[in-house]
């Protein structure tokens, strides 16, 4: 069934190279005609070649026996057998040719074609329009050529139809009869199907047939059918038979127009047997949702688009294995961006998807509205850069979100609504010295106004906040290489002055988008690591280290990026009061922080490796670490992962964390491989997933089957998945197909 809606998809890409017949010709460039006899009247400008012909312009060299050439009109016409090489490398042969209007037309006979990139396409004939139809009789198309081996097997695969319409004006593809050939065997047909156009959103739409199964739906088929398709308007319906749960049918209306597009989407279906669910209000007899989206660009650098799902339940889509898509968040939104400016503004509410009360909904957000802007202005050579950016977020929720983890409380939104606007303009250039010093200034500031109305009885009473902060920053460098011809090795000291003068911290007053932080190497060298505008750093900070690179011969590199950061004076942000904990045993509460090091090397044996480390030097120890190493080489492949994080009582981690996992692939035949897989949980001593599966890949054509087993302190403990893999390749990008998996029945 897959295979059915790959089939003319995967055709329409490799349908004509992209670029054949479209290279531009000077009409002043020399035309070269090489032949045994050749004829030119100059009164008409006609050249008549015969015997052995070969003509040269702007790229192009087409051979025959029989050529008439006018050089007004750019007409020409072969006959017999002729061949065509274009300017990027495709090979044309075919029977008879005739080209007008300067290599954009052409009415071809008995058509082969092999592309730059290895691909084959023949045809009877072919009539060859650029700017209106490219029509294809009874062709074949196969990205592995003659898809024949060294050793005489057949690989990979091919598509044959009776017919193939592109439309060069709105790029739609229309194919008839086509047929997928998988090993020299066909698999596949269908009758006929219409494409809007072969780009990545329209192949990526397409809808499967699926098969699945849960003990709650027992055996589920999904099988999509396009009930009308046309160049601007699509409406799928699709039936779903589940051998538990009944008849489900979804419907789907997608609209097209020059500028955008939008989607309507419906499903529901009466329960056989509702007691099938353990979440509430999951236990109903009608369940169902409808869900649209949108997106058009109405004038040049806007787009504006919105997305929304009505449900009866959070948990139908999880349940029903129904694609959730946008369905995460209802909102309003307009986009500007150019080279130099971002501007976006969205009002916003944010869903939970599955087992979620109404309740629950309730504690979620809705931003109501966020508005960002980022300008940024080259003053020219030597004046350096301005770069202005700002944000306004309104937040309301009807409820606390919080929790407690073995004992700590957790606060990670307020009930309530909050207004947090805030804008920040500074100037940065950079000044090379002596030797390859390089030093980097920047000065700027930030305003902020934030209101929170105080509905929460956990933060109560309104309050208002006006912040200014000034910020200045140094950034210092200087690289030293040397080279004794074969290695390169770079060392570059690094350090760094931040002021940002104000002891407000919190400066959105509850904290809505600032919750993660992981100190490490990727973020040691910033001026303000927090990863939203709720929250800032403050005070005086020295941020200390280097990087130390050598690339070797043959593509062999090491790089290592070490150092530590140390609040001088002020408040440190870090060491600050937040209900979300999000500074508390992060490294950088304390006046000296822990030291961070990144380590990443690849060798030309195919071994890469990289590790991250994380030293707490006022009482040394580890308090996070991982390590990754991979190897590929002639099919074998392994791989090895690696992570540790230590207990953090004052964030309700109580022990330590390790956790260790590998893969490995190893070639049974030329394209045959098995593969396998385990990760384990050690402070707890047991397994957390361990499988295994059989993979064919020739290089165009990928099959595997597989399957998985999870351990008890997975999310769905002790469960057992089939997985499968279908793909078509080829070597200029194509990669199309299906990976998923499916849960067998839990065992008594």
């Amino acid at each position: 069934m897959l295979a059915l809606t790959l089939t003319p998809s995967a055709f329409a890409q490799g349908l004509i190279p992209a670029d054949f017949f479209n290279a531009s010709i000077d009409p002043a460039a020399p035309t070269a005609v090489d032949a045994d006899t050749l004829t030119f009247d100059s009164v008409a400008n006609v050249i008549t070649a015969t015997g052995s012909v070969v003509l040269r312009q702007g790229g192009y060299t087409m051979a025959g026996q029989s050529l008439v050439y006018n050089r007004v009109s750019g007409e020409l016409k072969f006959v017999g057998e002729v061949t065509v090489l274009d300017p990027s490398g495709n090979l044309a042969e075919m029977d008879d040719l005739e080209v007008t209007g300067g290599m954009k037309q052409a009415f071809m006979n008995a058509l082969t074609i092999t592309a730059y990139d290895g691909s084959r396409i023949t045809a009877d004939s072919v009539d060859y329009d650029d700017e209106l139809l490219t029509v294809l009789e009874r062709a074949n198309y196969a990205p592995c050529g003659e898809c024949v081996d060294g050793a005489g097997q057949r690989i990979g695969w091919s598509v044959q139809t009776s017919r193939v319409i592109k439309n060069g004006e709105d790029g739609s593809i229309t194919l008839e009869q086509p047929t997928l050939s998988l090993l020299g065997i066909p698999v596949a047909w269908l009758p006929y199907l219409w494409l809007p156009d072969t780009g990545a959103s329209t192949l990526g739409s397409l809808r499967m047939p699926n098969y699945d199964y849960s003990e709650q739906t027992g055996h589920r088929l999904e099988v999509p059918y396009y009930a009308y398709s046309s160049r601007w308007t699509d409406v799928i319906l699709t039936p779903t038979f589940m051998t538990r749960q009944g008849f489900l049918l979804g419907a789907e209306v997608l609209q097209r127009f020059d500028a955008g597009s939008f989607q309507i989407k419906a499903s529901g279906l009466y329960q056989w047997d509702k007691a099938a669910f353990t979440f509430t209000e999951a236990q109903r007899d009608w369940r169902g949702a409808i869900q649209t989206s949108g997106e058009f660009k109405p004038i040049k650098d806007w787009t504006v688009g919105w997305s929304y799902t009505a449900f009866t339940d959070a948990a139908y889509l999880v349940d029903y294995r129904l694609a959730v898509g946008k369905s995460t968040t209802n909102q309003v939104y307009a986009t500007h961006l150019t080279d130099d400016t971002y501007f976006d503004a969205r009002v916003q509410q944010f869903n939970q998807i599955g087992n979620y009360t109404a309740a629950d909904q309730g504690q979620q957000a809705q931003t109501v509205p966020v508005v960002q802007f980022n300008h940024v202005e080259d003053l020219g050579p030597g004046n350096g850069r301005v770069e202005i950016a700002g944000k306004l977020l309104g937040v309301r929720r009807e409820f606390d979100s919080k929790t407690t983890s073995n004992g700590v409380p957790y606060v990670f939104g307020y009930a309530g609504n909050k207004q947090h606007a805030s804008l920040q303009a500074g100037w940065q250039t950079q000044w090379i010295g002596a030797g390859g010093f390089v030093a980097t200034p920047y000065l700027g500031g930030r305003a902020d106004l934030a209101y929170y109305d105080g509905t929460s009885p956990i933060l109560p009473g309104a309050t208002t906040l006006w912040s200014a902060t000034p910020i200045a920053a140094m950034d210092v460098r200087f690289p030293m290489a040397a080279s004794d011809g074969s290695t390169v090795h770079l060392i570059e000291p690094i350090g760094q002055l931040v002021y940002r003068g104000s002891n407000t911290s919190a400066v959105g007053i509850t904290n809505d988008d600032a919750q993660s932080f992981v100190f490490d190497d990727t973020n040691l060298f910033s001026y303000n690591r927090f990863s939203g505008s709720a929250r800032q750093e403050t005070g005086l900070r020295a941020n200390v280290g280097g990087r130390y690179q050598a690339n070797f011969l043959e593509g062999s590199f090491l790089e290592l990026i070490a150092g530590q950061s140390f609040q001088l004076a002020g408040s440190n942000a870090f060491a600050g009061s937040d209900h979300t904990q999000v500074g508390v045993g992060s490294g950088l509460d304390t006046s000296a922080s822990y030291a961070v090091l990144g380590a990443y090397a690849g060798l030309t044996q195919g071994i890469t490796a990289g590790g991250k480390l994380q030293i707490d030097t006022t009482n040394p120890r580890i308090s996070r670490g991982s390590l990754t190493a991979a190897y590929s080489k002639d099919r074998y492949g392994a791989s090895l992962d690696y992570s540790y994080i230590a207990a953090n009582r004052a964030a309700g981690v109580i022990k330590d964390q390790h956790e260790i996992g590998g893969t490995l692939t190893v070639p049974v035949t030329e394209y045959w491989s098995v593969n396998s897989s385990a990760a384990w949980d050690l402070s707890a001593g047991s397994f957390l997933q361990v499988g295994g599966g059989v993979v064919y890949d020739d290089g165009y054509l990928l099959i595997g089957a597989g399957a998985t087993r999870n351990g008890p302190t997975h999310t769905t403990p002790n469960a057992t998945n089939l997985t499968a893999s279908f793909r078509l390749k080829a070597p200029a990008g194509l990669n199309l197909g299906y990976t998923g998996s499916t849960a067998l029945p839990t065992l008594p």
